[in-house]
């Protein structure tokens, strides 16, 4: 099978390309930099130098490889999560607009199937785990909010092909190698210099996935039945016991604490909300469909 990926060369994009080509798939990756494209090179695929934003060199492109399946991985994510209300736009554009015409060359060319990249952590549980018919937060504070209006447009977007099978995943939130949320990561960084409190009871179920779980679950996405999965791990945990565990596996000082009137004060309602409004996902579809098995996280299980 020949499969496009778009973002081939971020965090996921790597083991990603890795598994395709160890399932014996003929493997393009998209993208921009010429660090990138190198990158996507030594990891055996075919790299294809664009930029998303132009529609006619995507149309090109499609053209040119014609796919069988595009994965459609874009991201514009800053280095570190604390700069991420500065860099929401571009990451709204490049998703909307780029993976825009990512999704209508792909239409044009005749591909058979779209996997798209979605959010598994700005869910609407209510009370319970959040499944794949959950809402998402679009009314949600800040750049949660924004966020959550961006992932429900691109998931509007998937299931309007009528002559393409979209498969759209959710992923938690992503750790590993590469990511945030790993020793040498920008949160790990950040909470060993004491920049990361719990605010209030910190009562926000998190989901999480591993980068290398996620690459297996996208990759048995391509032959799997098409709609929404919840791409997380078994281990939906509240805030308040995944950050000291987090912070003790990576040798960090216990967080300092701040109810949400000081939080507040100091960082918005933003802050309030992402650590005890969120809802975990659950993944019981993903495990039946998709036959992928998700470590257990190391700051649990350390």
């Amino acid at each position: 099978m020949k499969v496009l990926v778009a973002g081939a060369s971020g965090a996921l994009g790597r083991p990603l390309i890795t598994r395709l080509l160890d399932a014996g798939h003929e493997v393009w990756g998209l993208a921009h930099r010429p660090d990138s494209l190198e990158a996507i090179k030594r990891l055996g695929a075919c790299p294809m130098k664009a930029d998303a934003l132009d529609r006619a060199g995507i149309f090109t492109l499609m053209e040119q490889v014609h796919p069988d399946v595009v994965i459609d991985q874009l991201t514009s994510l800053p280095a570190s999560p604390f700069d991420l209300p500065t860099r929401i736009a571009s990451d709204c554009r490049l998703r909307l607009e780029g993976g825009g015409h990512l999704f209508d060359a792909a239409r044009h060319s005749g591909v058979q199937r779209y996997l798209q990249q979605l959010s598994g952590f700005y869910l609407d549980g209510g009370e319970d785990l959040a499944t794949e018919a959950s809402p998402l937060r679009i009314n949600a504070p800040g750049t949660i909010g924004e966020s959550a209006r961006m992932y429900a447009a691109l998931e509007k977007r998937l299931v309007s092909a009528e002559t393409m099978e979209g498969v759209g995943l959710r992923y938690g939130f992503f750790y590993g190698p590469g990511t945030w949320y790993w020793p040498d990561g920008a949160f790990s960084r950040h909470l060993e210099q004491g920049e990361v409190s719990l605010i209030g009871a910190g009562s926000s179920v998190f989901s999480f996935i591993h980068v290398d779980d996620a690459a297996q679950a996208t990759v048995a996405a391509l032959t799997a039945e098409a709609g929404i999965y919840n791409v997380v791990d078994s281990q939906p945990t509240k805030m308040s016991e995944w950050l000291p565990a987090y912070a003790d596996w990576i040798g960090a000082d216990v967080p300092s604490t701040l109810d949400e009137q000081e939080a507040l004060h100091l960082m918005g309602k933003e802050s309030i909300y992402y650590q005890n409004s969120l809802t975990g996902a659950c993944n019981r579809k993903a495990l039946n469909t998709l036959g992928f098995n998700p470590q257990r996280l190391p700051w649990l299980n350390s």
